[in-house]
């Protein structure tokens, strides 16, 4: 039975891990699927790749709001489709390469891990072999999460993509109907309608990004129903079929909708069931992530976990500072670090773009925080001006002190330009000193955010 200093299971975050520091080290990498992960392989990377040409896309259609005739002749899907992973494929080829063979001190296992006791696994080759079992000191669990489909359509034989294979098309669908209305659904809306395809969302809610602040869901829903076939509250009445010419029809109390193509995006799940992580002794919340504490420490001594498995964020940059402390903590033990997600940003790639960081304002009502709130027009500086925006705002919500709590914008470059905000939430910088304490660059973007912490209703002081 071979056993290891360190067990990694999953390449995504989990597999940047072991550097030099590690390289007297026993090191075991598990991974069922392709290197690099969710982020690498179907996830973050390759969609904003999609999405930068759909954005393009949009430029030239609008293109004479600015007094310039212009249009597009013809969408090459799969040039689009090979400049992506052209790139990527040999990304995730190569990291497991130098893992497999250019390591002498780790040992790649290429198959699917399960616990069968504490720092105990048995490994089923991808190639079918037979089974291995291995335990480690330590174990890493960093296996991800995968697209959650509903059994009723998960077992009614009608053919459907996940955001994991629907950008491997070979060409863009006449019409795509897109279950879900949260931010995957809203990114390939976006994509699709760009790149030509009539797009149908259809989500049980009343509106679409519906865990983004109340009034930045309100005012994208009304601008999605201007581009897409959005249908709200639209849980299915039957399951979908698909006619003997290929056709998906999907039922609604909205009736029935026809597609080429069925893209399913109603969330994620973490990936422990399919690990047995309970008959590892680990630790559950209730919708399936493995519990961990401010170390990333897991309730089995030697056991930590990472990434969508374990977090509440399911997003890259959490994972990748989750991985930077779980690397540390297992080098150094007796001086160990925590985590520190009390103010994680996240953007949505959509058109337009969102972004956020800090309290919503329904947050600040359930909790009982006093709070003052402004929201400003990209249209009302300059440079909206230039860019003739009629929908782009910076939303932010501060206690009635000045002190700032959250920040939602929607508009172009809504991910670039909240990085400041974040900077000051994390920093505790009040909106009057980062208002007032510094130049704000004069015709430029960001002069938004100036406006908005400047009208905030603040108590004098």
């Amino acid at each position: 039975m071979p056993h290891h200093d360190l067990v990694i299971i999953g390449t995504g975050s989990g597999n940047s891990i072991p550097d030099e520091r590690y390289a007297e080290m026993d090191v075991a990498i598990v991974e069922h699927g392709v290197f690099g992960g969710t982020c690498l392989n179907v996830g973050c990377i390759p969609t904003k790749m999609y999405v930068y040409a759909a954005d393009v896309a949009e430029t030239i259609r609008r293109a004479s709001t600015y007094g310039l005739d212009a249009s597009i002749d013809k969408v090459r899907w799969a040039d689009i489709r090979d400049r992506v992973f052209g790139r990527i494929d040999p990304i995730a080829a190569g990291g497991q390469r130098y893992r497999q063979h250019e390591q002498a001190n780790t040992t790649v296992y290429l198959g699917h891990a399960r616990f069968t006791g504490e720092r105990a696994l048995e490994v089923a080759p991808t190639d079918g072999g037979a089974p291995t079992t291995i335990t480690g000191d330590r174990v890493v669990v960093a296996a991800g999460a995968r697209p959650d489909v509903p059994e009723s359509i998960a077992t009614s034989g009608v053919p459907y993509h996940t955001s994991d294979t629907v950008m491997r098309l070979d060409e863009v669908p006449r019409r795509l109907t897109i279950i879900g209305g949260g931010y995957i659904a809203a990114e390939f809306a976006h994509v699709f309608s760009a790149l030509g395809a009539e797009v149908t969302m259809a989500t049980r809610g009343p509106a679409l990004l519906r865990d983004q602040d109340e009034e930045i869901s309100a005012r994208f829903t009304a601008l999605a129903r201007q581009r897409w076939n959005v249908l709200l509250e639209a849980a299915p009445s039957a399951p979908p079929e698909q006619r003997a010419d290929g056709t998906i029809v999907t039922h609604s109390r909205h009736g029935a909708v026809e597609a080429d193509v069925l893209l399913v995006a109603t969330g994620r799940v973490p990936n422990s069931d399919t690990l047995d992580a309970a008959a590892g002794g680990l630790a559950l919340h209730t919708d399936g992530r493995i519990a961990v504490d401010e170390q990333q420490r897991t309730s089995v001594p030697g056991v930590w976990a990472l990434g969508d498995i374990s977090s509440a964020h399911q997003l890259k940059h959490v994972a990748n500072h989750e991985a930077a402390v779980v690397r540390h903590n297992l080098l150094h033990p007796e001086a160990p670090r925590r985590t520190d997600n009390a103010h994680v940003p996240a953007a949505v790639f959509t058109d337009p773009q969102i972004a956020t960081i800090g309290l919503r304002e329904q947050d600040c009502r359930a909790r009982g925080i006093p709070y003052v709130t402004k929201v400003q027009n990209y249209g009302d500086v300059a440079f909206g001006w230039a860019m003739e925006d009629t929908s782009g705002v910076c939303k932010v919500i501060a206690r009635p002190d000045g002190t700032l709590l959250g920040a939602h914008l929607m508009g172009p470059e809504a991910s670039t330009l909240v990085q400041p905000l974040i900077q000051a939430i994390t920093f505790g910088l009040d909106a009057r000193t980062m208002a007032e304490k510094q130049y704000w660059i004069h015709p430029a973007l960001p002069e938004v955010i100036e406006n908005a912490l400047l009208g905030l209703p603040l108590a004098a002081g």
